[in-house]
């Protein structure tokens, strides 16, 4: 999976179509963008392409799309920030059939080096089902060439992201992945595969559930592996003490038992909080104010909630991030939305920080905290995909990584 054509790998590009599956699903609010970051992203793959002298359409969806097309998540705002980031105009074809005659129009009437958007992939209805086969063939008939750049949307095989190589490939069209693409892929990929030791695993957030496999996957993979957040509480339930009104996933204690003894077979390290930042309640408002104490992990009194890693556990996992060469980090220390509740995660932010190794940030809300917490320009690549960079770790196939052509 990891050794894909990319776009420098694309040839004679003057003239050609080259279909650009983006991921500008950007947050909006009253039709303004409030955060281009995935926007710059995808800039230097299709300046790239322009500049080859490619006709360039681009797809994308945006939102969830729950109750049909309509005109909140339609990427008319995405279009015209393109346009002023280029520098040139970037044609938009409105059409909620985003490949229909308008689709068609448009890109017959492109000269080299033009750009043209479509509609929001969503607005089609059912992209992984059967209605997803036809949507595939009209995207690959607009197109001589595919490029995926869209790393948040490759767990998914839909029309835009997997479906439509097939029909490329029919036609003698190369798929090959994107500069953002093929970043994930170096730094994701080999980080589990190929790490350069020591390497530390980092997961916190709230449910053992959501990271099963990635607990798993990384305790073969990797040095010592560090737990925070809510899991960490499944954890040290397991180890038979008192957690209080902590966030539990009592379904879940028999697994942290087996991760725990197979962590001791494998002979890696794996660390749990020996402190808790407690409260009597989960802070409402969220960022709200909040009395806090903190007690040894072992000691949470049975009236109180663990909401964050205490002091002594953030400087044991700032030490053990100190000496590694490669770290993973995902899913925050504690309810870092809270100034009261953030220490634990600031800690582990600046660790990496300091650190000299390569610090890889696993999407999600372990990005948005580096990134409003102001470390993000320290860390070596935050991984734009949440659902995409958690399936990475725990070594599933993407579809959208695996459509792409092998060198």
């Amino acid at each position: 999976m990891l050794n894909k054509k990319t776009v420098d790998d694309l040839q004679n590009l003057q003239g050609k179509r080259v279909l650009v599956r983006c991921d500008f699903n950007v947050p909006l609010k009253n039709g303004e963008i409030t955060d281009e970051t995935r926007i710059v992203a995808a800039l230097p793959t299709i300046r790239k392409l322009i500049g080859a002298g490619a006709k360039v359409i681009l797809c994308s969806h945006l939102g969830k799309v729950k109750n049909g097309p309509n005109e909140g998540e339609s990427l008319a705002p995405v279009a015209d920030r393109l346009s002023e980031k280029l520098g040139k105009e970037v044609v938009f074809v409105s059409d909620y059939n985003v490949t229909g005659e308008a689709a068609t129009a448009a890109v017959a009437a492109m000269k080299d080096g033009d750009v043209v958007l479509l509609q929001n992939t969503r607005f089609r209805g059912k992209e992984e089902t059967k209605n997803g086969e036809e949507f595939s063939k009209e995207l690959a008939d607009l197109a001589d060439d595919y490029v995926c750049d869209a790393f948040g949307s490759s767990h998914r095989a839909h029309a835009s992201v997997e479906g439509v190589t097939k029909f490329i490939t029919a036609k003698g069209g190369t798929n090959a992945v994107g500069y953002l693409m093929q970043k994930e892929i170096d730094f994701l990929g080999n980080a589990v595969e190929n790490p350069v030791r020591p390497f530390v695993a980092i997961l916190g957030g709230a449910k053992v559930a959501d990271k099963l496999n990635v607990i798993s996957n990384l305790l073969e993979k990797c040095d010592t592996l560090i737990i925070g957040g809510g899991m960490a509480f499944t954890f040290l339930k397991a180890q038979g003490y008192e957690v209080g009104k902590s966030l539990v996933d009592d379904e879940k204690i028999d697994y942290c038992k087996e991760m725990m003894e197979k962590a001791a077979k494998l002979g890696k390290k794996l660390l749990l909080p020996i402190d808790t930042t407690i409260a009597d309640h989960f802070p409402d408002p969220i960022d709200g104010p909040i009395e806090v104490s903190v007690v040894d992990a072992t000691a949470i009194p049975a009236d109180k909630e663990g909401l964050d890693i205490g002091p002594k556990t953030a400087a044991l996992y700032a030490e053990a991030v100190k000496s590694a060469k490669t770290v993973v980090w995902n899913g925050p220390m504690g309810v870092f939305e809270n100034p009261t509740l953030a220490a634990g995660t600031i800690a582990v932010a600046k660790a990496l920080a300091e650190t000299e190794a390569t610090t890889i940030i696993g999407g999600g809300d372990s990005a948005a905290a580096v990134n409003q917490l102001g470390f993000g320009d320290k860390m070596s690549h935050i991984s734009t995909g949440g659902g995409a960079s958690l399936e990475f770790l725990e070594g599933k196939v993407l579809p959208g990584v695996a459509a792409a052509d092998d060198k």
